[in-house]
């Protein structure tokens, strides 16, 4: 095995992470905790762990959409986005080694939530509520789950990385 293609299938290990860790925490949230409950909170009510079911997307866009168009909008597209995304990164010679994981953060979040709206008939499971006190107008921030937390966070991780990149090019 060539060290190029080591480079790109070692990463491929944290979106097997993200996957796995996203089902296995859903799976014990479903089997605890009944739907539309609160499970546990800390810190007083500034992090509850909940329990609820997302058949939108972020902030439950399309939740009252058909079934039909949310299957092929919400997995059909966003799994062809995954294919597209998982080819390019192993065409691609030029990411750097923090940039092939992010992406594999991202592509693992996605999957994980990808399986939730071929699989779950109530939709994406949510659990991680977070007290937000009142910015963008928010008391709490919309309910998230470890998939999406993977996605924004190496989202966030891959973008600064792209700045950072082309700074140090210039």
């Amino acid at each position: 095995m060539t060290k190029e293609l080591k480079n790109k299938l070692i990463p491929l290990s944290l979106a097997l992470l993200v996957i796995i860790l996203d089902q296995i925490t859903k799976a014990l949230i479903v089997a605890n905790i009944p739907p539309y409950t609160i499970g546990a909170q800390f810190f007083g009510d500034f992090l509850r762990i909940i329990h609820v079911a997302n058949k939108g997307v972020a902030f439950s866009l399309g939740a009252g959409w058909g079934q039909s168009l949310r299957q092929i909008v919400f997995s059909l597209m966003p799994l062809l986005v995954v294919i597209i995304v998982i080819r390019v990164y192993f065409r691609n010679k030029d990411f750097t080694q923090l940039q092939r994981w992010t992406i594999m953060g991202i592509a693992g979040g996605g999957l994980g939530n990808i399986i939730d709206r071929i699989f779950r008939s109530e939709g994406v499971i949510d659990f991680i509520d977070v007290k937000f006190y009142g910015l963008f107008g928010l008391q709490r921030w919309p309910t998230f789950n470890v998939a999406d937390a993977a996605v924004v966070v190496c989202g966030i991780l891959l973008f600064a990385s792209f700045v950072f990149t082309k700074k140090e090019g210039k």
